[in-house]
């Protein structure tokens, strides 16, 4: 494809994605989306799908959600009131796409995120994994701005030997983006233990699941830290291996609500296109600096994926 074509479907994927996000209100007419792309229906949802990694009724049908997750948060609103909204007719099939979504209803959603008001704690993530960075924003004026556009270059991965690495973890069952309750439960037993003191001691999320095959609240990943072998593990933690290998890494850049999408660019873009595969080892994610101290913007993250 020659880069003025690539760049004129890329403005018009770019429009639509806009469009979209402008039209969360209502239904989403994808007939007239691929109008006023002058494209056949066919060949929109083709490059559009091809481009995204989702259709646009994907797309609407996640920011709505992604919206109803902010309003219970944020917002009093009667579920049935958010359920309508979000596009569905009875508050038992937005009950079922909302679980579908984020492993909890929305009534244990709204109380998960309560109670981590009460206790300081991190509210519970509202963003769902996307390869362009598209996502409700309710404080945005306009439709949202992409994190990434389409047409860009593929992300800089690096290919790199790892030694095995021994990891005292506390396990998570749930969505991926939940496991900040996991290195919560982590710190209360790793920083009394004085596992944090210890040389290149880094905090590391290891993944075992296909969020793309397995519900989200079957996927299973552990909280961790990096330790010494010799030292014993205090109550309360496991050990796991990272065995030594080959990995790809990506780096992160941003903050820790958009490590789905820099994921799903990683896996769906930059590995097909790769001559890579994946190998028998685990996924992991390693924090390079300390959001406590750090603004979000700044946050360094490693992405890791074991190769053959």
């Amino acid at each position: 494809m020659k880069p003025a074509t690539l760049s004129f479907y890329a403005t018009q994927v770019q429009v639509a994605l806009r469009s979209i996000a402008a039209q969360l209100d209502q239904a989403l007419d994808v007939a007239e989306l691929a109008r006023a792309a002058g494209l056949s229906p066919l060949h929109f949802h083709r490059i559009f799908r091809g481009t995204i990694g989702e259709t646009a009724l994907d797309v609407h049908r996640r920011m709505r959600l992604e919206r109803a997750a902010a309003q219970l948060i944020n917002a009093d609103t009667a579920i049935t009131t958010i359920a309508f909204n979000a596009g569905y007719e009875t508050h038992e099939s937005f009950t079922r796409a909302f679980r579908n979504a984020f492993a909890a209803s929305p009534t244990e959603f709204r109380a998960r995120a309560a109670s981590a008001a009460q206790a300081c704690a991190p509210r519970p993530q509202v963003y769902l994994a996307a390869q362009v960075g598209l996502h409700f924003d309710s404080a945005a004026d306009t439709a949202p701005q992409l994190s990434r556009l389409p047409g860009e270059s593929l992300m800089q991965v690096e290919l790199i030997e790892l030694p095995s690495q021994r990891v005292a973890a506390v396990a998570h069952r749930g969505p991926y983006n939940t496991i900040s309750d996991a290195f919560a439960r982590l710190g209360a037993i790793a920083g009394p233990s004085g596992l944090f003191g210890y040389a290149n001691a880094a905090m590391i999320a290891l993944y075992y699941d296909d969020p793309e095959t397995t519900p989200p609240a079957e996927l299973r990943s552990d909280a961790g830290i990096v330790v010494p072998s010799e030292i014993t593990l205090p109550p309360g933690l496991h050990e796991v291996t990272i065995a030594a290998g080959k990995f790809a890494r990506a780096t992160h850049v941003g903050p820790y609500t958009l490590l789905g999408d820099t994921w799903a660019r990683f896996m769906g873009q930059w590995l097909p296109q790769s001559g890579q595969r994946i190998g028998a080892g685990v996924s992991f994610e390693l924090y390079r600096n300390n959001p406590m101290t750090v603004k979000p913007a700044d946050l360094i993250t490693e992405l890791y994926l074991p190769l053959q």
